[in-house]
This record gives structure tokens, sequence and C-alpha cells, in this order.
């Protein structure tokens, strides 16, 4: 079952403690829009998503339903990682995933042996 965007939006203006007539303020809009967003009579612009992604503290992909952690890939150092790897030349993205992969699964069955 999918979370629609209101939902997410509710979800993560609670978490940070914040009423919609905040939210509002702090993203230079209206309150009553908050909550027309909130219960999904209107979809925001993608740059609107943007800000209230940040002042959530949350990501674009996550209101959006395109990840289900709120936190994933916010860490910028990350970020500027796999955006260096897929600038690169796909034969050397292949031989960088497939060690990466490798790291990882050394990593899991490490933490599997200490149980």
């Amino acid at each position: 079952m999918t979370i629609s965007f209101g939902k997410k939006l509710t979800e993560c203006r609670k978490a940070k403690g914040l009423s919609q007539s905040k939210l509002a303020k702090q993203l230079g809009v209206h309150h009553t829009i908050i909550g027309r967003y909130e219960r999904d009579e209107v979809k925001p612009s993608i740059d609107v998503v943007k800000n209230i992604a940040k002042v959530l503290d949350t990501t674009v992909g996550y209101l959006l339903g395109e990840t289900k952690d709120r936190d994933l890939l916010k860490d910028t150092k990350m970020l500027q990682r796999l955006n260096e790897i897929s600038s690169f030349q796909e034969e050397d993205k292949k031989h960088i995933l497939y060690t990466l992969d490798a790291l990882i699964k050394s990593v899991k069955l490490k933490s599997i042996a200490t149980l």
C-alpha cells in the first residue's frame, strides 16, 4: 500500500513539531495550502516539494513515495560519491559497483558472524 504525499507531509510536519501555520510561514505560503496538500486536494510543484523537504529535514524521494526511508540519501558526502560514479563510463561504473557489492556482502557476513 502506498502512502500518499499528503499523509507523508502530515507525518513529517508532526514529527518536526510544526503546525500547518508554522510550516506555511517557513515556506512563505498561506496556511490553507498546507491543509490542501495534506488532504491530497492539490499537488505542489517540484520546487515546492524541494522546499518542503528541506524545511522538514527529509527527502523529495520520501515525500513522493520513491523511498520508504525518510532519511535515505540525506548524507551529502554519499550523494556526491554517487553523482561522481554516475558520471563515469559504463565499464568503470560496473567495476566500482562490483567492488562495492563485494564490500557490502563482506560487512553483512561479518555482522552475522558476530551474532
